[in-house]
């Protein structure tokens, strides 16, 4: 009983500081969105294809345990990035996301995209102030991922399935795929996509927008 007032005490606290996190975004008329994906997903190729196709300001925060190296990579292309590692913790809290944002420089309304954590797991369980939640799953990842991570899929309201280029050669049994996902998500809009080639980025940046503005 002990351990699960501690956990609800905690996750109290969290949920506290993201809705802040969330009020503190919405003054500066900035939507958030939380992205969501296994390591090697194509989760920064992905910001960099969507950044590009939409007519709004961007801003990154950068999650991971160690390293800025997708941090650098963003800002040579002239990107307004920051980041956050974890040291060691497998994704980001409502805590961490409070100070970045605190400390990042916004001089206009826009997209703040938040790339966690890379995995298909506790990244689903906390809110760090997004509006949104996008998953970003990759086909080489293979067709199985939403019956061996249904909570990923449960959350997600928006999906890109990336390297779409490599269907030919892979064996992704895309129906499976569809049929796990719509029995546990049925309304987040599915994108297939290649960051190599920036193939069907602008559809997903054109839905971005408009959920934007609801």
């Amino acid at each position: 009983m002990v351990k699960k007032e501690v956990l609800l005490d905690i996750n109290g606290r969290n949920d506290h500081i993201a809705q802040h996190v969330k009020e503190h975004l919405e003054e500066r008329h900035i939507f958030a969105v939380n992205i969501m994906g296994a390591p090697g997903a194509g989760k920064t190729t992905s910001l960099e294809n969507l950044i590009r196709a939409l007519p709004v300001k961007s801003y990154v925060i950068e999650g991971d345990i160690e390293s800025d190296i997708d941090t650098e990579r963003l800002k040579k292309q002239g990107i307004s990035a920051t980041q956050i590692n974890t040291f060691g913790a497998c994704h980001l809290d409502a805590p961490l996301m409070h100070n970045a944002v605190h400390n990042m420089e916004m001089d206009e309304g826009g997209i703040l995209f938040i790339e966690n954590v890379g995995n298909l797991v506790c990244p689903a369980e906390f809110s760090i102030g997004e509006h949104i939640k996008m998953l970003i799953v990759s086909v080489t990842d293979g067709s199985d991922k939403p019956y061996k991570y249904p909570l990923a899929f449960e959350k997600a309201d928006m999906i890109l399935l990336n390297k779409v280029d490599l269907l030919p050669y892979l064996d992704f049994d895309e129906a499976f795929f569809m049929e796990g996902v719509r029995h546990l998500n049925k309304d987040a809009p599915v994108f297939k996509v290649c960051g190599k080639t920036g193939e069907g980025y602008d559809a997903a940046a054109e839905w971005l927008i408009k959920i934007s503005k609801k």
